[in-house]
Formats: C-alpha cells, structure tokens, sequence
C-alpha cells in the first residue's frame, strides 16, 4: 500500500493565540540547519522503518507540508524538500502534493515555486474572513488578501484548495460566522474544514480562557452552546452549497475529498519528518505487534539535536480501538462486518454494551452493519472515543 508523506515546518510569521502546535517564531537563520536535518532524515527514512519494525514502501500517493508556514521558508529550501523526496520515494502519477499557507505569504515568486515543485493543492489558513476576528488572534491577512491569492493560485493553475475556518474566535457572533461561511462558499474553494476552538493549556488563548482573564480578548470568546451552534450552522450552510461533510471538521464538494488525511483516518501507513512529526507502519512480518507508532520531539533544538525516536507497539486489541474512534470521524462511519473480518467474530464483544449505550443517549446511529456518530456526537466526539479507549482491559 503507498505511503503518505508528512513533513512539519514549524515556522511562524506570528504565533496566533489559539495555535497549540509545536510551532513558532524562529530566526531565519535556522531554517536551513532545520532543512538540513529533515532532508537527511527522508534519505534515511528505509532504515529508520526498519529500524522500528515497520514496513517500508518506496511508492507514496501524498504528500502534505504542514506547521507551521511551510510558505516563510526561502524557495530554495522548499525545492531541497521536494528534490530529496523524489530521490527517495517514487511518486504515483496520482499524487496528492499540499502545502499548508498562510494567507499573505503567497507572493508570485512563492507560487512559482509550489508549481516547480508540483504541488497541486494549497491549505490555506485563513480561520475568519472578518478582519477584527483575524486580527484579534494574532493573524496578519486581511479578507482580501485571502480573496486575492485563491485568484493567483487558479490562474498558477492549482485549483485544489482548502481554507480553514474556526468556530469561536473572539468576537465572532452568529452573523459575523454567516458572513465567513459566506465568503468561503462564494470563493468557490473545493475543500473547507471547520474546526471548533479547542479551549485547553497549551495555548495562550486556551489557558487565558480557563483561567477567566482577558488577554488575547479571551473575554469576548463565544460560550460552548454557541460555538456547537456556529459548528452546526456552518454543516447546514455547507451542504445546501454542495460542499458535504465527509469527516467532523471536513467538508469537500465531490471529489476533492483530501487523499492525505482519509490515511489518518482509515489507518493507512504514512511516514512523518520534522518536529513533533509522527509515523504509522504496518508492523514487519514476524513481529506481535498490528503497527507501529513513533514520533519525532516537539522540542526544535531536540529534534535538530537528533533526538531519539519515541517507538509504540499497536497490539491487535489497540488496532481495533484506533479502527472505531478514528473511523467514526468519518461521516460514512465503521463497518462492523469489516471489522469482524479483520479482527475475528468476536471482537465486538465487549464493545457491543457501549456501541448500545451511546446509540441510546443520541451520540451513534446503527444502520445496517455500520455505526455512525449523530451531529450531537460530533459534537461530543472526545467524550465518544474516550468510552472505546482500555475496553480490553475492564
């Protein structure tokens, strides 16, 4: 099976408040030590694939350069990435080649070099086209900087393109939310994702919020019920435009569903390179193990420091687990049938009794052989997977 290709660029014009990646504002003069580092590990990435005792494919079918602004990077770098890539992995003529953006960065001479380097679909991280929204979290475009560059990119010819929204961004109301998912239906885009604010400790804004201050205009954060509103309207909005929801926070008018992140959620093998850059192989023949996990350090000195891999075995009964929670993100759901075939007739069992109370409780549907999260259960996804994870061991 081909692999996916990630590779994390964790560099920032700007650190936006909400942001809880491992990325950040760097000097310049680090990027090249840092490419340095990522190009020698693709060239040793068969040995390191072994090395953790997974199997290696040399064919991938996508590629996604995330962050980070993989766009702050000079042109010549970004080209070393994509030359070493080739040099190691053969590309499928159905390759999948996204470059995550920042509205703003994308000059003439930066699409120029996303078409040498065959890119054919740009993430663009625009999070509201209403200024005061941008601006209060730390984003440096404005509505027409995004509306500009979405032109510049079809008339490159890279037509793929996926804007990010968040739901719940200070000072975002529900007619302000209208005018964003209006915009970015009007744009014509193929891909949008929509994602509700993720209120937690590893942001600025998320540790502002729980701790009942006002920095970063945490005071004028929408509460739960609405941000759940602005997440619902923003399905009802999107499928009357013909953009589906395919996964909790995707939506893609046919067929620009991303190739790259259905292998997250389908669990197909992909390989990971950069800081805080994680893997997932099939484990070699003879091992106990269903897969393998690792993941490279959050850490940038670390990580240039070439920091040792942290490697976790994926047992059979974890195979399973990852099976439910990562295939009930996707709207067409799990199939029970499917996984009987693959883990044994009986492998359900002890999942039956929480399938059954979730679906009481209005967070999964049963239909057929499939089970399906409900928008409530969208909604409540952390809460739903929770009740899949250490089944085995109770």
């Amino acid at each position: 099976m081909p692999l996916g290709l990630y590779i994390s660029v964790p560099f920032c014009r700007t650190k936006c408040s909400y942001c809880n990646f491992a990325s950040d504002v760097f000097s310049r003069a680090v990027f090249e030590k840092y490419v340095d580092r990522v190009c020698e590990d693709i060239r040793n990435a068969k040995a390191t694939a072994q090395a953790m005792g997974g199997v290696f494919e040399r064919e991938i079918d996508s590629i996604y350069l995330g962050g980070g602004t993989p766009s702050v990077l000079e042109s010549q770098q970004l080209e070393r990435l994509f030359v070493t890539v080739r040099q190691e992995f053969r590309l499928l003529p159905e390759t999948e080649v996204t470059v995550e953006c920042a509205p703003g960065t994308l000059t003439p001479e930066m699409i120029a070099t996303l078409m040498r380097c065959g890119v054919n679909r740009v993430s663009l991280g625009v999070q509201s086209f209403v200024d005061q929204e941008a601006a209060a979290v730390g984003r440096l475009h404005k509505r027409e900087t995004v509306l500009s560059e979405i032109d510049a990119l079809r008339a490159a010819g890279i037509s793929n393109i996926n804007v990010d929204l968040i739901a719940g961004l200070p000072h975002q109301t529900a007619e302000s939310w209208e005018r964003s998912l209006t915009e970015v239906i009007e744009s014509n885009v193929p891909h949008v994702s929509v994602y509700m604010l993720e209120v937690d400790d590893d942001s600025r804004l998320g540790r502002e919020l729980i701790a009942g201050g006002t920095k970063y205009h945490a005071h004028f954060v929408a509460d739960d019920d609405a941000v759940a509103k602005f997440y619902e309207r923003a399905i009802e909005s999107l499928d009357t435009a013909g953009i589906r929801q395919y996964e909790i926070s995707n939506f893609a008018r046919e067929p620009g569903e991303s190739r790259h992140n259905l292998k997250y959620w389908t669990r197909q093998p992909y390989l990971g390179f950069g800081v805080d850059a994680h893997s997932m192989l099939k484990a070699s023949d003879g091992s106990e193990a269903e897969a393998v996990r690792f993941s490279t350090s959050e850490a940038l000195e670390r990580y240039v420091a070439e920091n040792p891999l942290e490697r976790t075995q994926v047992s059979r009964e974890q195979a399973l687990e990852e099976c439910l929670f990562l295939g009930l993100r996707l709207n067409s759901g799990v199939s029970l049938t499917a996984l009987e075939h693959d883990f044994g007739a009986n492998a359900l069992f002890l999942h039956e009794p929480i399938i059954g109370e979730m679906a009481g409780d209005g967070l999964l549907i049963c239909e057929s052989d499939h089970i399906k999260l409900t928008q409530r259960g969208q909604i409540l996804s952390n809460e739903v997977f929770e009740r899949f994870l250490g089944v085995q061991a109770t």
